[in-house]
C-alpha cells in the first residue's frame, strides 16, 4: 500500500504503527510545517520529526521505502496554513502520485473525498481524563470563583478571582513558573484544542494563538511576538439573564418594538460581553432571529444562536453573508477598528438590528 500522510497523521505517529505500508510519500510541505512548529517549541513539531525518524529507521531496515516529494511552501502559503493552503498542496501531491491520503484531520478527509481522492481517516489521538472527558492541564488553576488565569515564564501564576463586582487580582502560588512548565501548558492547550471536538484554534499567527476550548478562551503568546511564553485563560463565572440587571424602564421595549442600533462601551472586564449575551438570549426568547459576529467566538449563548467569525479574514465578508441569512438582530463583539464601525453601520443601514460591543 502506498500512502501520503498529512501533518496531522505524522504528528500522531499514524504511519509507523502500520504494517500494511510498502511506500510512503512524505510531502516537503509537511516537513516545513513540522520544522516551523518545532522552532516555536511546540510538542507537535517534535512529535512529527520523531515520526519521520522512525520512518527513516524502518526504511533502513528494509521494511518500507520513503520518498520526499513536492516543494516547500512559500511564505504566503505558510501564513495561510490555517486557511488550508498547505492542505491543498498535500492533496495535490496525493493525486499526482495516486497514493492514499492518510489524515487525522476531518476537514482534510472530507475535502479529499470530495475531490475523488482515496482517503483513509484515522481518529486523532487525544489525552483524556479518568472519566473519559478531554481536559486541559491549565484547568487545575481554576476554581469556581476564578474568572481568568495569567501564566508567564519566570513569574508566579496570577489569577482574577471573586464574585461579580468584587474581583481581585493576585498570585495563586509563590514559586514562579519555569520555562518547561509554561511550554508544557501551552503545548497542551494547543494540541488538545486541535484534537478535541470541544475546542478549536480561532486564530493562529507566528507567535500568537487564540484557542476556544469549552467555556475557556485562551491566548498563547510566544517569542519573538512576546518576550516570553505567556498564557491567558478566561472563563465566564456568571451568565445572568436580562431580568437580573437593574435596567431603566422601557429599555426592553426599545429592543423589541423595532430593530435598533446599540453600542455597549466600558473598561476591560466591566461585563460588556456578559450583558450582550443576556441581550442576545432575551431577543431570541422574544422570537427574533439572532446571530453573532465575533473574533474570537467566545460569547456564551444557546445553540439556537449561530456564532459567526471572520470570513477569509474579513468581517465585511461575514456581514455580506449574514445579510443573505436575514437575522433580525446581530450581536457584534469587539467593535474597535474603523472597519468594524463601518461594517456595523452597513448592517444597520441594511435594516438589521445591531448590538455592538
Amino acid at each position: 500500500m502506498e500512502i501520503l500522510p498529512d501533518t496531522s497523521a505524522v504528528v500522531d505517529g499514524r504511519v509507523s504503527e502500520r504494517d500494511d505500508v510498502t511506500h510512503v510519500y512524505v510531502p516537503n510541505a509537511v516537513v516545513a510545517e513540522l520544522e516551523s512548529q518545532a522552532n516555536q517549541g511546540r510538542d507537535s513539531g517534535w512529535a512529527g520529526l520523531e515520526e519521520l525518524q522512525r520512518l527513516a529507521e524502518a526504511a533502513d531496515a528494509g521494511e518500507l521505502s520513503v520518498e520526499y516529494v513536492g516543494r516547500r511552501p512559500t511564505h504566503d502559503e505558510t501564513e495561510g496554513a490555517g486557511e488550508g493552503d498547505i492542505d491543498a498542496l498535500i492533496r495535490e501531491l496525493a493525486a499526482d502520485h495516486d497514493a492514499t491520503l492518510l489524515t487525522s484531520d476531518r476537514v482534510q478527509a472530507e475535502v479529499g473525498e470530495a475531490m475523488s481522492l482515496t482517503v483513509e481517516y484515522v481518529e486523532p489521538k487525544v489525552e483524556t481524563t479518568d472519566d473519559g472527558d478531554t481536559g486541559l492541564d491549565i484547568e487545575r488553576y481554576f476554581d469556581e470563583q476564578t474568572m481568568s488565569v495569567h501564566l508567564k515564564t519566570g513569574v508566579a501564576p496570577m489569577a482574577k478571582r471573586g464574585e461579580i463586582g468584587d474581583i481581585g487580582y493576585g498570585p495563586i502560588r509563590e514559586e514562579p513558573l519555569s520555562e518547561a512548565e509554561t511550554l508544557a501548558l501551552a503545548n497542551d492547550v494547543e494540541s488538545t484544542a486541535r484534537a478535541s471536538s470541544r475546542g478549536f484554534v480561532e486564530l493562529e499567527e507566528p507567535g500568537m494563538a487564540i484557542i476556544q476550548y469549552a467555556d475557556y478562551r485562551i491566548a498563547v503568546a510566544r517569542p519573538p511576538f512576546a518576550d516570553g511564553i505567556e498564557i491567558t485563560a478566561v472563563r465566564p463565572i456568571a451568565s445572568p439573564t436580562l431580568d437580573e440587571y437593574d435596567l431603566p424602564g422601557g429599555l426592553r421595549d426599545r429592543f423589541t418594538e423595532q430593530q435598533r442600533g446599540v453600542l455597549l462601551s466600558g473598561s476591560p472586564g466591566a461585563g460588556k460581553s456578559t450583558f450582550a449575551q443576556a441581550v442576545a438570549e432575551f431577543l431570541a426568547d422574544s422570537e427574533f432571529a439572532v446571530k453573532t459576529m465575533e473574533k474570537p467566538r467566545d460569547l456564551q449563548v444557546d445553540d439556537h444562536i449561530t456564532q459567526y467569525t471572520e470570513l477569509r479574514g474579513s468581517m465585511e465578508r461575514t456581514a455580506d453573508s449574514l445579510l443573505m441569512v436575514r437575522p433580525d438582530y446581530t450581536i457584534y463583539d469587539e467593535v474597535r477598528k474603523t472597519s468594524d464601525f463601518n461594517t456595523f453601520a452597513d448592517m444597520r443601514l441594511a435594516g438589521v438590528g445591531m448590538i455592538g460591543v
